[in-house]
């Protein structure tokens, strides 16, 4: 099961997210906070989207909405913005998931 292991926050409705099979890539969401609905409204506010954590491997934000990490994954891979790092998987094999929004 792939979890997320790190996001780092790119401004407006960006996210970079490290993965645990140490692959990697960024993700405009500005098309899912442009969707109706109650969960993904305060979303639309790039300041509330910064308040983005993980819990359990998931980008997960205060209102409780979170997002699948696989689904994430192969939204990234589907864009062409996955990369791999080997040496990052070897190291997140053991590492706790760490939030960064420098």
């Amino acid at each position: 099961m792939i979890k997320v292991t790190k996001l780092k926050y790119l401004g407006g409705h960006r996210l970079q997210a490290t993965f645990s099979d140490g692959s990697a890539g960024e993700h405009d969401f500005s098309a899912l906070v442009a969707e109706t609905g109650p969960m993904v409204e305060p979303l639309r506010d790039p300041a509330y989207f910064a308040r983005v954590f993980l819990e359990d491997g998931a980008p997960t934000w205060p209102n409780s909405f979170d997002m699948d990490p696989e689904w994430l994954r192969r939204e990234i891979e589907a864009a062409g913005a996955l990369s791999r790092d080997p040496a990052a998987y070897a190291r997140n094999k053991s590492a706790r998931p760490v939030l960064s929004l420098t």
